[in-house]
């Protein structure tokens, strides 16, 4: 048992010297496709499934999906299915919240886990290779097995629930640190990201076909882009508001005044679609947060104002994670995207120094928004004042208004202590359930 745990300690230093060995190579430019790498044809991951399409929901919705055709991998004959595997494998949370969205057409158009060689050109190019479609961040399946070999077809699990099954085509070594230094901008595992592909994530990558036979059975509803499709107007633009906390009064406002964006067609709606996924390790869980957006959506009922759940794990990527997160709205319907400032950013766990700019994820989805299909549109920098409400910075400061602010870490304090708070600032109702759940 020593020896055992001595060489898993081994293992982890090794992985982390890995990273911290190329930490120092992280620039400006680590976001930027690499000029030198040619890519390499696909052969399996975005073609050859078996794609079920429903021309009723693509009818639905104003905006095509990305790549044209909205993938649906769920088989009506799952025991068939099934039938086909000759081994089984325990899906992590992460894992999980990728094969939902690969099976329902959330990540179109992948059909399955990337090879190696769509992994590459995602990594290096940000683009599929067979395509040139925009694709932000690598989604691969990851595991230390020795046995799991290409030409396997394995029933992924979650507890007792099938919920998937792959074929798999090709196992390869990736090159973490270039993952991270392209993908999150630096290989530091100081980033939240770049220390869940070392340490957490498997030693081999996998790419496979994937077919669906279950969601999961989760705390949240997800629906799947077909579904929300349904549900949006046909003839209406559709901005996404994507966010990985509780939302509070200066989110609500800046959403909904991103209706009023000269961007945004009239008649617009706003898809308020927060990830409820694995996300930062001091973040509110995701069903806690989840519990706070219905008792939102319920206090706020609002015709423009539309709420879904999207089963999606937070990388924490800045800029590529942006353009991970507008391509998903794509296939969930919408026309537009909102960036907020340090949108998916994160700070070092040493120094507290952020990763990126405040700027650098809306200049960089403005450089790929024609490529991508989505416009992005800004968000308002509102702040609140005790004569006006909530009225942007700017106007604040020509003006001479007096604003009030209250810092995340001084509200975590109040919550904590049941100090009131207020209501300029949160929800009541929101605080109830964060503190009913603390």
């Amino acid at each position: 048992f020593f020896l055992l745990l001595q060489s898993q300690s081994i293992k982890m230093r090794l992985s982390v010297a890995a990273f911290c060995a190329v930490a120092l190579l992280s620039g400006a430019d680590a976001f930027a496709p690499s000029a030198s790498s040619s890519p390499r044809a696909m052969t399996t991951t975005t073609t050859g499934a078996s794609i079920a399409t429903s021309n009723t929901a693509l009818e639905m919705a104003k905006q095509t999906p990305h790549g044209g055709t909205l993938v649906n991998l769920m088989t009506s004959d799952v025991d068939a299915a099934i039938a086909k595997c000759t081994s089984e494998v325990q899906l992590t949370p992460r894992q999980l919240c990728d094969v939902e969205l690969i099976m329902n057409g959330g990540f179109s158009p992948l059909t399955g886990f990337m090879d190696e060689a769509t992994y590459s050109g995602v990594v290096e190019n940000m683009e599929l290779p067979d395509s040139g479609l925009v694709f932000g961040l690598p989604v691969v399946f990851d595991t230390d097995s020795e046995e799991l070999q290409p030409g396997q077809t394995v029933l992924l699990k979650d507890g007792d629930r099938p919920i998937a099954t792959v074929e798999f085509t090709d196992k390869y070594l990736p090159d973490k640190p270039l993952e991270c230094l392209k993908c999150y901008g630096t290989a530091s595992i100081e980033h939240p990201g770049a220390l869940m592909v070392a340490t957490e994530r498997g030693r081999y990558y996998m790419g496979g076909k994937v077919t669906g036979l279950n969601v999961p059975a989760r705390d949240f509803p997800c629906k799947s882009p077909e579904e929300v499709r349904a549900t949006l107007p046909d003839d209406k633009d559709v901005v996404a508001f994507q966010c990985r906390n509780p939302v509070h009064r200066a989110h609500y406002e800046l959403f909904t005044r991103a209706l009023d964006d000269p961007l945004i067609g009239e008649g617009g709606v706003v898809l308020v679609h927060p990830t409820c996924g694995p996300t930062q390790a001091d973040d509110i869980p995701g069903d806690v947060r989840y519990k706070t957006y219905v008792v939102l959506k319920e206090e706020t009922k609002n015709d423009r104002t539309r709420w879904e759940y999207l089963p999606y794990s937070m990388h924490m990527a800045g800029p590529r994670e942006a353009i991970q997160h507008m391509m998903i709205r794509k296939n969930f319907g919408c026309t537009h995207f909102i960036i907020g400032r340090d949108m998916a950013g994160s700070k070092s766990s040493v120094t507290g120094d952020d990763f990126y700019g405040a700027y650098d994820a809306q200049d960089f989805a403005k450089e790929n928004a024609e490529r991508l299909g989505v416009t992005p549109v800004p968000s308002l920098n509102l702040v609140y004042t005790e004569e006006e409400g909530y009225v942007t910075a700017d106007e604040a400061e020509e003006r001479g208004l007096d604003t009030k602010k209250l810092s995340g870490t001084k509200f975590r304090k109040m919550l904590r202590s049941g100090e009131d708070i207020p209501e300029w600032f949160a929800f009541k109702s929101v605080v109830k359930v964060l503190r009913e759940n603390s």
